[in-house]
């Protein structure tokens, strides 16, 4: 339910999106936009262990002077935008109560320039994403909270046990919201000037979000980024999609009763189009000599038409005619293939990684009795690092494969180039960034 800046791509057309953890603090959570969560530097977005990328060198002293620099600019910088939060409407009483004791953090903007630029793959993700561990706590959250949930469920129709996937995937359902002071935060970042604007946006929001009484200044609490609550919603999410669903007269989302916070949710997938009864997607079967260039979001077919293609679920059956829907491999043509619909795009309102909404998707199915995802993975691959990825584009670029740019993002422009390149090499037209293709390229 946000819009975060995009930290890195797996490769692929997979962002990355690490799950909340199940029995541990240290938190990798999606985005694509990507929300930044609360995260341990040693699982920070790490592909494996013997993966984890080194530190950046940094300068001890270089920090200190930077730091002093910023506390020094930072109460100055405070009181201007108190004149810009006063001009859009927010009352001095709750600037006072805000910023009380509000002072510089250092540790946020340590998170945010420390990026990883190391990504997992997709089916990394997945392995915890739809983890035993997490399908049984999930089925448990879901029994715990079965009564509001079919109320919920009655109210926006959208199925209660993908409302349950996204809890779980968030916070792990609501056992690490994050405990950071969202205004200390935000206020940093918009400081910090690196995406100002965007913060400072976020601020305000969240100054609103006070003056509605909602919840206490200090009581305001989430990620380092300023997600919040069960569900983690940015502040300008919540303003124009969060709910009061118990009636007292707050829209809730930090109580330990996630009530609210699930309603919430609902209400914003309700918003961008949720259908009840359609899938996110199905795993099917490809035929032999299947054409990969057919693989293409742009390209939508009844589950019948593909079913005259050879595109079957795993039973050989056509798949169920749910409504126009595209064919997706997260993984290239050596993975799992999915017959994705249009409630996949609505998940995406949610957070745009593949994974992330495949995740989220295949969770729910599992939550719901279903069966793990049945394909092998091409577990010898591992993600491209940022570096890589940067690479890749400019080889394909300058081999006449115009990426659009290069950003280190595989998005549909590099995925055009690469399947182009494929085209004209010979090779499988699946559109996946690999290692073995960048090796190519060399």
């Amino acid at each position: 339910m946000r819009k975060w800046v995009a930290v890195s791509l797996v490769a692929g057309s997979a962002m990355t999106a690490e799950a909340a953890p199940e029995s541990s603090p240290d938190t990798v959570s999606p985005s694509g936009a990507v929300r930044q969560e609360e995260q341990s530097d040693s699982f920070q977005l790490a592909l494996a262990t013997s993966l984890r990328p080194v530190a950046r060198p940094v300068s001890l002293q270089g920090i200190a002077v930077e730091q002093a620099a910023a506390e020094a600019g930072f109460d100055g910088w405070i009181s201007g935008f108190k004149a810009r939060a006063t001009a859009q409407g927010i009352n001095a009483e709750v600037l006072e109560n805000a910023f009380a004791g509000v002072s510089y953090d250092a540790e946020v903007i340590r998170r945010d320039r420390n990026q990883s630029e190391f990504t997992k793959t997709i089916w990394d993700y997945l392995d915890s994403a739809a983890s035993d561990l997490r399908v049984k706590n999930g089925k448990s959250a879901l029994r715990d909270q079965q009564a509001r949930l079919d109320q919920i469920e009655a109210e926006y129709g959208v199925e209660k046990e993908i409302v349950v996937a996204i809890w779980g995937l968030e916070s792990s359902f609501g056992t690490f919201r994050g405990k950071m002071d969202v205004i200390r935060s935000l206020a940093t970042l918009a400081f910090d000037g690196r995406r100002g604007a965007f913060f400072e946006g976020q601020l305000v929001a969240a100054l609103k979000i006070l003056q509605a009484g909602d919840v206490a200044a200090r009581k305001m609490t989430g990620s380092w980024a300023g997600a919040m609550g069960h569900t983690q919603f940015i502040p300008t999410s919540y303003l124009d999609y969060a709910v009061d669903f118990t009636g007292d007269g707050k829209r809730d989302i930090w109580s330990d009763n996630p009530a609210d916070a699930l309603a919430s949710t609902a209400a914003y997938l309700a918003q961008f189009g949720w259908v009840k009864g359609q899938p996110w997607g199905v795993e099917v079967t490809l035929p032999q000599g299947f054409d990969y260039t057919l693989a293409d979001r742009e390209i939508e077919k009844m589950p019948s038409e593909w079913a005259s293609a050879g595109i079957t679920g795993l039973d050989g059956n056509a798949v169920q005619d749910h409504g126009p829907a595209s064919i997706l491999l997260p993984a290239g043509s050596e993975g799992a293939a999915f017959m994705i619909f249009r409630n996949f795009a609505v998940l995406e309102r949610y957070n745009t990684a593949d994974a992330y909404v495949i995740g989220v998707g295949h969770l729910a199915d599992r939550i719901k009795g279903g069966a793990p995802i049945q394909s092998s993975w091409p577990r010898g691959d591992r993600a491209l690092s940022l570096s890589e990825r940067e690479e890749m584009q400019e080889r394909l670029t300058r081999a006449g494969f115009d990426t659009d740019g290069v950003d280190g993002k595989i998005g549909p422009k590099t995925i055009g180039a690469v399947r182009a390149y494929q085209v004209a090499n010979g090779l499988t037209p699946d559109g996946y960034a690999s290692l073995r293709l960048l090796q190519r390229l060399r």
